[in-house]
């Protein structure tokens, strides 16, 4: 047998990656990940495994440690070069050593490097992070664990990462996983859903706060893990106030207390009413090769790219009049429809609707840097807020630089980024919203993507925040430092996070008070949340460590925004609070050198690359035949292609009432409502789109809507729609 992807050693020995055992707590909306990986050196020579894995591009990693025999050896945090050399000194004297560095390019790709395993040995390596929870548009939390890591596209002339990997067919794929979670909340749990197949949900007290789950045995570690997690009253918000680490010295990030605010504003019904929304709407769709890949391994016969058209076609039939847009797809290019965005209109919307038709998973690589910055050069439109949706189911080489570009071009546009298929990019696609003052969405397993774009489009239409501040109410001598960014985007209902470090004595019954003030559509409004000052019980380093990475992270960006000027320091303060917090960084890494009986490892190193797995049209939807057919104004044509849509002829179309636009759009409105109730929340803003073209026609009564409705239930009862 060949050697195939590296899967095998030139003596047809397996990687040594023998399993992997995942155990997941949930409190609330924050996890923690404890993960441990089991190698094995069957071979005759020392073996440096190296296995290049992705995580949630926002966790914080924060404990690696490994076994060898009855030897424990925990690892520190050091500078990532200084790491990189104990890492080879050891190696070069016959140590067993391990490094794990985060990728210089992108902050969800990990490798771990495990040197000099000796002949027979094994090692088992653990691995913990934590990391925030993403609300979805069903309000469900959504927790993964990635699997698949697709190959990252990196454009010409790029300097390329380090980091590689080797991907074989999931099948062939030699280690299994064994996976386990625990959930608790102050609310209610309602359920726990996953693409994957689960055992049933455990509850571990009568009020239902407390559960366990654990995924069913026998799954093949091919694809990613994904739980929703749904509570009862999910919008509520909260504070979590945490203890400081007893050894830390006080008045450092570690020492003193953390308070974790999740803010859900509640906008003024009456202003939200009042606003009528005209935005330009740019759509930039991925179609790389990857695009022509099943949506997921559950729908072979969904691609990625027909998925993508599908939400355009109902995207476009959403859009409100007066508005503009264009739509940009890209690959190792890109392509635009129109050179610059233009008013939406029925012959516009035609013209785009037939080149979205004709588009395939034809352009190559990645490279969305390009048509980021053309669309960024573009001058906006006066009264005009842009709007820029992304969708794209990869990774890209540069995400950083990526990233960087959003932000600096965050005062101009709102960006809603949504990763479509498993192996999607969470640091590009959740980052891509949170510095453009988006919403990030993922579109997995069996997921329709139509209703998670429409929730989106929703928050697009809402009226952009201007003047946003948070104001602290805390005791005498007790003061506070913000370590997350300022907050530019605030959504109805959504969630907004915020870490803050509180320093000073205060009483146990001491309380402190947050307000949020924003300017929304020239009207002053704010939102308050009090919380006490006592901290809450059992919660670890959770809330400091993510605090820590929130502010790592920051600085980071900042110290990108000013290399190769005079602006020193930033590396070296990101460093510090590595080291100080145990949390990982793009400048640091974790070491580990055993030394403990002092034996050289003889025979020459090998290295062994460990895989990571790899992964015709369907008929058209009933749904989107019936939309694709809708006018732009909002209404329906009474014609052959309608009646087809309906399950009907024309004869019996035509038949109750003489041919009328009003009468068509009737019909297709009892459609939607009587068959498709199901998907009302994918064609709920274009039917509303066309019940107000209805009621702006003159010379059509109230009675003759009625009978309309009545011909035609009475002519869906005597035949199958």
């Amino acid at each position: 047998m060949m050697n195939r992807c590296g899967l095998l050693t030139p003596e047809k020995e397996p990687v040594p990656l023998k399993s992997i055992e995942v155990e997941l707590e949930v409190r609330d909306h924050v996890a923690t990940v404890v993960s441990t990986l089991l190698y094995e050196n069957k071979e005759d020579k020392p073996i440096e495994a190296v296995f290049v894995f992705p995580l949630p591009g926002d966790a914080a990693v924060c404990h690696f440690s490994a076994v060898i025999g009855q030897t424990q050896i925990v690892a520190e945090v050091k500078e990532k070069q200084q790491a990189r050399e104990e890492y080879d000194d050891a190696l070069s004297s016959g140590q067993q050593a391990f490094l794990l560095e985060e990728s210089d390019q992108s902050p969800d790709i990990f490798s771990l490097s495990v040197g000099s395993l000796p002949p027979g040995e094994s090692a088992s390596i653990r691995l913990e992070y934590v990391t925030e929870l993403a609300v979805q548009a069903d309000d469900g939390l959504r927790f993964c664990l990635p699997a698949v890591l697709n190959p990252r596209y990196q454009p010409q002339g790029r300097k390329t990462s380090k980091l590689s990997v080797t991907s074989v067919p999931a099948s062939l794929v030699p280690y299994s996983l064994s996976f386990s979670a625990r959930v608790s909340c102050p609310r209610p749990i309602s359920t726990v859903e996953s693409s994957s197949s689960l055992d049933p949900l455990q509850y571990l007290n009568a009020e239902k706060t407390q559960a366990t789950v654990n995924l069913a045995a026998g799954h093949k570690f091919d694809r990613d893990v994904e739980l929703l997690i749904y509570y009862t009253d999910a919008h509520q918000p909260t504070a979590v106030v945490e203890a400081g680490q007893a050894s830390a010295k006080p008045g450092t990030v570690m020492g003193d207390l953390m308070v974790m605010l999740s803010l859900y504003p509640e906008f003024p019904q009456a202003v939200m009413s009042s606003v009528a929304s005209c935005e330009e709407f740019v759509f930039l769709i991925d179609r790389s090769g990857s695009m022509g890949c099943p949506t997921s391994s559950s729908k072979r016969e969904e691609t990625r790219i027909s998925s993508a058209r599908d939400t355009l076609l109902l995207l476009l039939k959403s859009l409100p009049m007066g508005c503009y847009f264009n739509i940009y797809s890209f690959g190792s290019t890109y392509e635009y429809i129109f050179p610059k965005s233009v008013e939406y209109s029925e012959k516009t919307m035609e013209e785009a609707l037939k080149k979205v038709e004709e588009m395939t998973a034809n352009l190559g690589g990645t490279a969305i840097l390009k048509p980021l910055e053309h669309i960024y050069s573009q001058p906006c439109i006066p009264n005009q807020p842009r709007q820029l949706f992304v969708f794209t189911d990869g990774g890209v080489g540069n995400t950083k630089e990526v990233i960087d570009l959003v932000k600096k071009n965050s005062g101009s546009h709102r960006c809603f980024s949504f990763g479509i298929g498993e192996g999607a990019s969470t640091a590009l696609i959740n980052d891509l919203a949170k510095e453009g003052g988006g919403h990030a969405q993922f579109i997995t397993g069996g997921d329709r993507m139509q209703p998670k774009v429409r929730n989106s489009l929703r928050f697009a239409l809402q009226p952009a925040v201007q003047d946003v501040s948070v104001t602290w109410d805390l005791p005498k001598g007790v003061s506070v430092t913000v370590l997350s960014p300022p907050i530019t985007a605030l959504f109805q209902g959504q969630r907004s996070l915020v870490y803050a470090q509180i320093t000073g004595q205060s009483s146990e019954a001491a309380e402190g008070c947050v307000t949020v003030k924003y300017n929304l559509a020239g009207h002053l409004s704010q939102n308050q949340l009090r919380f006490s000052l006592q901290p809450a019980e059992d919660t670890g380093l959770t809330v400091h460590r993510l605090g820590a990475r929130t502010l790592i992270r920051s600085l980071e960006i900042e110290e990108r925004e000013h290399r190769g000027q005079q602006v020193g320091g930033l590396k070296e303060k990101v460093v510090e609070l590595s080291v100080q917090s145990g949390v990982s960084s793009s400048f640091t890494a974790f070491i580990a050198v055993s030394k403990s009986d002092g034996k050289e490892i003889q025979g020459p190193l090998v290295r062994r690359n460990i895989p990571a797995p790899s992964t015709p049209e369907p008929p058209r939807d009933p749904l989107l035949q019936l939309v694709s057919l809708q006018k732009a104004s909002g209404c329906w044509l009474l014609d052959a292609a309608l009646a087809a849509a309906l399950g009907k002829t024309s004869e019996e179309v035509e038949k109750p009432k003489p041919a009328s636009e009003v009468w068509a759009t009737v019909l297709a409105l009892i459609w939607l409502h009587g068959f498709k109730t199901d998907a009302k929340e994918e064609w709920e803003l274009l039917a509303m789109k066309a019940v107000s073209w209805i009621h702006a026609q003159n010379g059509n009564s109230h009675n003759n809507h009625q009978d309309n409705l009545y011909a035609f239930n009475k002519m869906s009862i005597n035949s199958s729609v």
